[in-house]
Order: structure tokens, then sequence, then C-alpha cells
């Protein structure tokens, strides 16, 4: 019984929105996934990229608190270092990380904060905006997924009755 209510609701789904051909059903159900990856992948790229400025922003701001402690480290002569260094070791090693970092980017000059925060709002923005969009879209391909999947079903079952009739007669 739930197999048939089933069926019948994809059938009206599939006449309320003019999908009378499986052919277009199946193009239809391809475009919408298509778009709904489409703005998932954006999505996902703009996330990426704010985590790399969080990151980045991070790292420069740690830079800037210890740059100072390192250089005067760096300008001390060798035997002073090591008393230096003792006192300030937690300073100095954040300080050469976060320059291991910039040269893993391959940065010659550092981008200002206020650049990255503003990349970060505009991208943080554009998901925003996005996302009701991938939710409809996504509700959108789900719809025509299942009405295909049902169809299939349908379809396969017209013709897998006849055949399993047909091996089963075979089999006597």
């Amino acid at each position: 019984m739930y197999n048939l209510k089933e069926m019948a609701k994809t059938l009206i789904y599939l006449q309320e929105n003019g999908l009378d051909n499986y052919n277009t059903l199946t193009k239809a159900a391809d475009a919408s996934s298509k778009k709904y990856h489409e703005i998932s992948d954006k999505t996902k790229a703009n996330n990426e990229r704010m985590k790399e400025i969080s990151e980045l922003r991070k790292q420069i701001g740690t830079y800037g608190k210890t740059r100072e402690v390192y250089a005067q480290y760096r300008k001390l002569p060798q035997k002073k270092r090591d008393a230096f260094y003792s006192g300030h070791s937690s300073d100095i090693i954040l300080c050469e990380a976060a320059k291991r970092y910039f040269d893993s980017l391959g940065f010659q000059k550092l981008p200002s904060i206020k650049a990255l925060q503003e990349e970060y709002a505009m991208l943080y923005a554009e998901n925003k905006k996005l996302f009701p969009e991938q939710k409809r879209e996504k509700a959108k391909m789900m719809e025509l997924l299942t009405a295909k999947s049902n169809t299939d079903r349908i379809l396969g079952a017209s013709k897998s009755i006849p055949q399993h009739r047909i091996e089963h007669e075979e089999e006597r």
C-alpha cells in the first residue's frame, strides 16, 4: 500500500511539474544536481578561503607580537643568545614558526589585516547569500532524484516481472 501511495505521489509530482517524458525528467534531475553542486562547491571554496584567511590573520598577529623579541635575539652576539633564548624561547619559537608559515605561502610582503578582514567579510556575505539558494536547490534536487528513482522503479518493475516469469518458466 505504501509503495502504491509513493508511486501516486510521484505521478502527481511529474504531472504538476510538466515532466511527462522520462528524458525530460532525467535532464531536469541532472540540471538540478549540477546547479546544486556548483553552489555547494562555491560555498566550500569560500569556507576554505575563510579558514586560510583566519590562519593567516592569526600568524600575522603572532608575528607582530613577537617580531621585536626575535629582532633583539638576532642582534645579540652568540655568547649572549643562550641566556636571552632561555628567557624568551616561546616568543622566538612562535616568530620563527610564523616566518616559516609565510615562507611556505611564498609571501614577499605580508597582506594587511584590513584587506584580509574585508576579503573575509565579502566571502562571509556571499556564503550567507548563497545558503538559502543552496538549500532550495538541494530540496529541488532531492525531489527530482526521488521522482526519478520512483519512476525507475515503476518502469523497472514492469520490465522485471515478465523477465522473472520467463526465468521461472525455464526452470520448470
